[in-house]
């Protein structure tokens, strides 16, 4: 198995982190926001993390992750700004979190795939 393969092994570890965090309360993350990313087959596949009520999503399962995949900053007054941090790229701002998600699924990177066992410095 080469490291762009996903193992089995890394795809229960993002199933099951998945569920953790679509069982996050508000306190956490709006549930919103995790909702709208798992309903798109392409992001399920990537590793979640929240992280100050900000859900981050890596094409690895273990540290450090990867910064490539757009995020869905909220807004105080509303929308969100999706930036990628690897490259500081603002990739747009939208009014609503499903809007977020379907800029941040249309830029993933090139060849994404499931995220692997490993690190960013593995792919």
């Amino acid at each position: 198995m080469t490291n762009d393969e996903p193992s089995p092994a890394a795809a229960e570890i993002v199933a099951t982190a998945w569920r953790t965090v679509l069982a996050h309360g508000p306190d956490r993350v709006d549930p919103a926001g995790p909702r709208a990313a798992y309903g798109h087959p392409a992001l399920r596949e990537l590793f979640p993390a929240v992280s100050h009520g900000v859900l981050y999503l890596s094409r690895c399962i273990q540290y450090p992750w990867t910064r490539d995949i757009g995020t869905a900053f909220p807004q105080a007054g509303g929308g969100y700004r999706v930036r990628r941090q690897s490259d500081n790229t603002l990739l747009g701002v939208t009014d609503t979190v499903e809007e977020a998600y379907r800029l941040i699924a249309a830029h993933l990177p090139e060849g994404c795939a499931p995220a692997i066992d490993g690190t960013a410095n593995d792919l």
